[in-house]
């Protein structure tokens, strides 16, 4: 690696959604193991090859910033990241019944595999612009960063590893995933992790800014659509039906105020009624009106205790502005979970951690451990090794129509996911 790699100041920047737990001791074993594989001269090749390859990772950013791939709609999306996999040098590549894109490289070994990853899909509907525009050094399109460069990321370190001929002795998948944000509900990553898939031993998704974050610790979330309904009707003529909106008002309220009590000791945990709806007019009675739930907490536990107060406080709203209606029929409530996200933690001893925070070290970062919400949040609360990293350079106002990504050092991002990968995978050359 040139000189002027590794001595750059240490960027700070964690993950959308990270929030930092800890810096955690380097064991010197993967310490001494990051440095000499760093040393090997295929590795060396493959790190110039990466940034040979700068002009043309900007170019594939461009290409896949600007099809649209809302959640539930990343075909086009997957259709050319499949071809880009295979014209990177991939001969088994695919896209599976839920939509990921899986490109197979196949290990001297072939026991175990490795996923890296990132995801297809942007938080933004269809009848957005994506065109990319460049201001100065930047550049600006919605989804850009999230999770575009990520993708960019993964078919570099292929390029690189097939361009040096970089062997691994376990097998590694490429693969770009489906439904990761919103009401996705990882629905890609949780399909790759189903009963009865192949066996994926450790797993390193690319998600989030920055070069030191490493988030071996998933936040876990409940999302709720919780609905009232009656018949509705005329605000003068039908006045004494039992009305969703005001028994909305009291769920909300007696929410709020056991949850509050809950959350106010233990485990971090949070709630948020980010929308409601519902209604025809203002001199109608509504016949629906619903709100949507979002619970978030370190713990698993502490998520399904949520889930009762939750339901305890629509009952009881329910069962009052029943209790309060003189005429009509009663009101039904109905809470539907949108949204699973689960809890858990990779222990920081773990090798595939030791070893993402050996490899930022040694591209010149101070590597930090922190908790996000990404398809790592699967593989970790299964028990298997997994990490997210982020996809490097610089960027800002992610989920936003002006969302920016800058190739300041990109490069390094590149460098330190494939020497993740290749001392995870097994370096067999």
């Amino acid at each position: 690696m040139k000189k002027r790699t590794i001595l750059l100041s240490p960027l700070l920047i964690l993950g959308l959604l990270a929030s930092p737990i800890h810096a955690a001791e380097i064991e010197p074993e993967f310490r001494d193991e990051i440095t000499e594989l760093a040393a090997q001269p295929k590795i060396q090749e493959a790190f110039t090859i990466i940034e040979e390859l700068d002009e043309q990772a900007l170019e594939e950013l461009i290409t896949l910033t600007e099809i649209p791939a809302p959640p539930f709609m990343e075909e086009e999306r997957a259709k050319a990241f499949k071809e880009m996999l295979i014209e990177a040098g991939l001969d088994d590549v695919s896209i599976d019944e839920e939509g990921n894109v899986i490109g197979i490289r196949p290990g001297t070994v072939g026991d175990k595999v490795l996923v890296l990853s990132a995801h297809l899909d942007t938080v933004f509907p269809e009848e957005t612009d994506v065109t990319v525009r460049q201001v100065g050094d930047r550049l600006y399109a919605p989804g850009i960063g999230d999770d575009s460069r990520g993708l960019v990321v993964v078919l570099t370190v292929l390029r690189a590893m097939n361009r040096a001929n970089i062997q691994t002795k376990d097998d590694v998948w490429f693969v770009g995933t489906v439904g990761e944000e919103g009401l996705g509900d990882l629905r890609g990553v949780k399909y790759l992790f189903r009963e009865g898939a192949p066996k994926i031993d450790a797993f390193i998704t690319i998600d989030g800014g920055g070069e030191t974050g490493i988030a071996n610790a998933a936040l876990g979330s409940f999302r709720y659509r919780v609905s009232f309904s009656g018949p509705g009707g005329h605000s003068w003529a039908a006045f004494g039906t039992a009305n969703p909106a005001h028994a909305l008002g009291r769920a909300i309220h007696y929410f709020e105020e056991a949850a509050s009590e809950f959350v106010a000791d233990g485990p971090r945990t949070s709630f948020n009624v980010g929308r409601i709806g519902g209604g025809t007019s203002i001199n109608s009675v509504p016949f629906e009106n619903w709100m949507e739930i979002d619970i978030r907490s370190v713990e698993q536990s502490r998520l399904v205790e949520m889930d009762t107060i939750l339901r305890k406080s629509v009952e009881r709203a329910l069962t009052e502005a029943n209790e309060k209606r003189t005429r009509g029929d009663a009101l039904e409530a109905n809470v539907e979970k949108i949204g699973d996200r689960p809890s858990g933690e990779t222990s920081p001893s773990t090798p595939i951690v030791q070893r993402a925070m050996a490899a930022i070290s040694h591209v010149g970062f101070e590597p930090r451990l922190s908790r996000s919400s990404t398809d790592a949040n699967v593989p970790i609360s299964l028990g298997i090794p997994a990490v997210r990293i982020g996809r490097g350079g610089r960027g800002g106002d992610a989920h936003s129509l002006d969302e920016w990504w800058m190739n300041h050092n990109g490069h390094l991002s590149i460098q330190r996911t494939l020497l993740l990968t290749v001392a995870e995978a097994g370096f067999a050359n």
